[in-house]
Formats: structure tokens, sequence, C-alpha cells
């Protein structure tokens, strides 16, 4: 078998395959000699066919058959021969089939790229060093009050915080537009959830108010046939709401699970679900900055085959996650940007665990289901799924493996602490990113 190999691209191979015509012809005739004894041809007995006619039906389907097969058999051979290793399955070029002549083909694909792990050593890693304080505390349960508040209608005009419910009419030069009108809406004011000059105009107003006001939409409004442009809106307001917080007592605790209403057995509880959100955050922020200098070290060219399904495999997760049906709903630019970096990561991860002999023993899986599963009610029914759901299970894998490369990078780090607070710590903005 003769194999010769080009270089298409930066990661792109053409390889060259030629496979002797012995080797088809010799695999044919014998499963001709094979087919003797099962076909049934009227004339002959069971078999007894003469093996001039079966490779006279049978020879050409039969030839084809073991070409397709040598192709598959021959390229595994030759990428090992070669020292090559596939991202996927290639693109088969068959060249012209003759019994008395040798079968060549062509196959295209993309390798993966050799990666040159670069030294750690040095990296400048900052972690993040704070505490749960008592003022934090107290943040928190009005946080839990703000949520379990109820409202009232209120005589009095509406301010930051009230909700107001109203029948509003949009229009742009005079003419409706989808999604701009409705009746009985409710809005929060300061919540965001609406445009910021649509809350502000509700601002001071009342039951039996009716006003009319200008809004411009963001330019990079969702709905690009509004963004940029100024609407006119008609509102009648019919009632105004405020918010009412529950006592933080008894009846409160025991809203949250625990059955004897112990405020200070509440307090802690609240308090160690902080310090675990806490933690779980410094390990998470500690990880990006791993991560990114993993990449910021390790350059590569990355194998456009893998970016792409990468690429799809993001948008159908989201559009699973929305509902959406139309695969057009996100252009394919969403999610390039993050493709590449969990491509990137992906191997550079699978690399170093690889030369490092990293593993994810049973012990460590079991530990990171337990941290897992600990905040929910049923623990030991979502513990079984994790360990029990292959997909579930390899994506804990995975994780344990990431978290003995991050100890790996943070042995030879400069590390030092950063000390922030503990409100702007856990509310700052979340990153969008791989890992």
């Amino acid at each position: 078998m003769q194999v010769t190999v080009e270089t298409t691209s930066g990661l792109g191979r053409r390889m060259t395959v030629q496979v002797p015509s012995e080797r088809i012809g010799s695999e044919v005739d014998k499963r001709l000699k094979d087919l003797v004894s099962k076909v049934r041809i009227p004339g002959f007995r069971p078999g007894k066919v003469p093996l001039r006619l079966v490779r006279q039906r049978y020879g050409g389907q039969v030839f084809h058959e073991v070409a397709d097969e040598l192709i598959l058999a021959s390229f595994r051979e030759a990428v090992i021969q070669e020292k090559l290793n596939p991202v996927s399955a290639p693109e088969i070029k068959p060249g012209p089939i003759d019994r008395d002549e040798a079968f060549e083909y062509t196959a295209d694909f993309e390798i993966y790229p050799q990666i040159d792990l670069a030294s750690m050593e040095g990296v400048e890693i900052r972690r993040p060093t704070t505490t749960v304080s008592e003022d934090d505390l107290d943040r928190m349960i009005e946080k839990l009050r703000t949520q379990r508040r109820t409202w009232e209608s209120v005589e009095r005009t509406a301010g930051e915080g009230d909700r107001v419910i109203l029948d509003f009419e949009g229009s742009i030069d005079g003419e409706g537009f989808e999604g701009g009108a409705g009746e009985d809406m409710t809005v929060e004011i300061g919540a965001g959830r609406m445009l910021p000059d649509f809350e502000r105009n509700l601002s001071g107003t009342g039951a039996g108010v009716e006003k009319g006001f200008d809004v411009t939409f963001p330019e990079d409004y969702r709905n690009e046939a509004l963004a940029g442009r100024s609407a006119h809106f008609s509102i009648k307001v019919d009632r105004v709401e405020a918010p009412v917080l529950p006592e933080v007592d008894e009846d409160f605790a025991r809203a949250f699970g625990l059955g004897d209403g112990d405020l200070e057995e509440f307090r802690a509880k609240v308090r160690s679900n902080m310090e675990r959100e806490l933690g779980e955050k410094v390990k998470a922020n500690i990880k990006q900055q791993v991560m990114d200098a993993l990449l910021e070290r390790n350059p590569f060219e990355l194998p456009g085959t893998l970016v792409v399904e990468e690429s799809e495999r993001l948008r159908r997760k989201t559009m699973d996650m929305i509902g959406a049906k139309d695969p057009t709903f996100f252009p394919d630019e969403r999610f390039s940007e993050m493709a590449r970096r969990r491509v990137a990561l992906g191997l550079v991860i699978g690399e170093i665990v690889k030369r490092q002999g990293f593993r994810a023993d049973e012990a460590s899986v079991h530990q990171a289901v337990d941290a897992i599963v600990s905040s929910y009610e049923d623990p030991a029914r979502v513990r079984q799924y994790y360990l029990q759901n292959p997909s579930a299970r390899a994506d804990v894998e995975a994780s344990v493996l990431e978290d003995r490369v991050v100890e790996w990078v943070l042995q030879t780090a400069n590390v030092t602490e950063d000390p922030v607070s503990f409100e702007s710590f856990v509310n700052q903005p979340k990153k969008e990113n791989a890992e």
C-alpha cells in the first residue's frame, strides 16, 4: 500500500492511498467462493452453482463492497503508518475502480494540532479573600424578605419600587407595531424589565392618570425593526401597588424549611448558604484566571471542524433552553467565539491530563457529586442521577479533571491575596465563559 500526504492548510491534510489490485482481488475471490454455497439459482442444486456464474451475477456488487470496506481499513492503516491524528471522519474521493488495476483514493481531513505546553511558572493569580459579615447577612435577609413580598393598592402616586398596572399603546410615525400595545400590564418601577425611559415616565403617576411620552429604543435592541427608533406611548394607569415585606419572625423562618421557626438557626442557615456560595464563587474566579492563563501561554491553531461542531452544539443547547425551533434564530457568529475558547481549552486541558497522568478516581467523583447535591431538597435522588446517568457522570469526571489541572497550575503560579467585600464580589457580573 502506497501512501502520500500533502498539507492543504495549517491543519488540513490530503492523503492519497493506493491499494494493490491483489488485495482487492483476493478478497473478492474469497467472498465469491463463499457465495457458491449460499446462492440459489434455478437449474442448479444448492452448493453446485458454478463459480463462473456466481462471478458473472454478483462479481460487480461484491467488488464494490470490498472496495468500500478496504477504504475504511486502509485509511486506518495509513494514518497509523503516517503518524497522523485525524479530528473527524475524512472526505473520501475514490478514483476509478478496475479489478486489474491498483485502487486509489484521496482523503481530506484535519489533524489535531501539536501542543507544546508552555511553563506556567510565574502566572499571576489573584485569590479573592472575604468573609460574610453581620451586615452582609442582614442584607441577604432583606433580599429574602423582598423575594417574599406581597403587594397592596395605594392611593398615592407611584415611586421607585412600586408597581403600576396600566394599559398602553405605542406607535411609530403614527403606526402601531408588534408588541407595542397591552392591557392590564404590570410594571415595577426600577426593576429594569422595561426601557428606562418608559419606567421613568411612570414615576409620579397615580390611578386614573392618562399621559403620553416618547421613548427611544437602544441601538442594540433585540428587535432590529425597532432598534434606534423613537416611539410614542399613550398610557392609562389603573392602579398603583406598593410592596409589603414580611416580618422576620417564626413564620418567615418556617417558610425556608425550619420547622420550629428558630430565628438564630435561620440566620445560621442563611450564613451557611452564603459561605457555600462564596466558596463556589472564589473557586470559579480562580479557575477562570487559570483558564485564561492557559490560553494566553499556549496559542495554537484550532481545527475548524471542531469549532463548527462545538458552535452548533452550543446553538442547539441554547435553543432547547428557550424552546426555539428555528435554527436561524441565532446567527452563526453568536457562538463562534465561545466555541473557539471551549475547543482550545479542551485541547490544552486534555494534553495536560495526558502528560500528567491525571484521572477522575471514584473517591473524587463522589466528593464532587456530594458538593453538587448538597443544596438540593432530595440530595439522595439527585446523587443517584449523577452517578448512574452516563452523560451526567461524564460531566462530573470532566470537572474533576479540570480541578486537577487548576491545582497543577497553582503549584507554580504566583498566587496573591485580593481582599474584596462580599457584596461586590458575589454580585459582580457573571462572565460568559467556556468552563
